[in-house]
């Protein structure tokens, strides 16, 4: 319990620190042959500021309720 409260802790502050994920998909438009037409497309996954903080406060419940339960 005390590892996944770390890693929910270190993940919810990646997350108000970065608010978003971008990353490249190439899709195929034709193919005619020899002939490839591909076109790249830029996404991006965002999310809000209180969800990096939802879970960063879930990784401290966790890590409490792991101390007090192994005492």
């Amino acid at each position: 319990m005390k590892g996944l409260g770390i890693v929910l802790i270190v993940i919810g502050i990646i997350m108000m620190i970065f608010r978003s994920v971008n990353f490249t998909t190439k899709e195929k438009v034709a193919d005619v042959g020899p002939l490839e037409i591909n076109k790249e497309k830029n996404n991006s996954v965002n999310w809000p500021l209180y969800a990096g903080a939802i879970v960063t406060v879930a990784g401290v419940v966790v890590l409490v309720a792991g101390n007090k339960k192994s005492s």
